[in-house]
């Protein structure tokens, strides 16, 4: 896999599909992450998190959107193991992270039903609060205050 981007194309597409489609595919993909080796989950979050800005935000939205909802159905164990490879690797390369639409992810996540924004935000805040002061601080100085607010953070 190393050299070419197949999660990155596969978001890509992803986010060019209608909801009916768009929706199992994630979700099948989503299940299949935790299967893959640790190497290949980590290789998976940074193609993602370097595909995700390229992705036109109106398409993108619609992926992310239904990647939250997506999420606030498993388990919390496996949402914690997704939010928690992405919040690892973003607090290694908080760069990665600035180059999103930030303002704009967080108006897809103020779009859920609350007891799915409630879900979301506690996992996020529990795995936060579980990293070293380091990597919490670089995390920390990415995250806009908006989103600290709305996490209660």
């Amino acid at each position: 896999m190393v050299g070419e981007n197949f999660a990155g194309n596969i978001i890509i597409n992803l986010a060019n599909l209608p909801d009916f489609l768009r929706n199992p595919i994630l979700k099948k993909r989503m299940m299949e992450f935790f299967s893959l080796p640790e190497s290949d989950q980590k290789e998976v979050i940074n193609n993602a998190l370097e595909a995700g800005p390229t992705i036109p935000f109106p398409n993108f939205s619609k992926l992310f959107r239904t990647w939250l909802k997506i999420l606030t159905t498993l388990s919390e164990e496996q949402r914690e193991g997704l939010f928690s490879a992405y919040i690892v690797e973003v607090s290694k390369m908080p760069q990665k992270l600035i180059a999103f639409n930030l303002d704009g992810i967080l108006e897809v996540f103020l779009t859920l039903e609350e007891n799915e924004k409630e879900i979301l935000a506690n996992t996020v805040k529990r795995i936060i609060n579980g990293l070293d002061e380091n990597s919490k601080r670089k995390v920390m100085l990415v995250v806009p205050d908006n989103a600290k607010k709305h996490l209660k953070f």
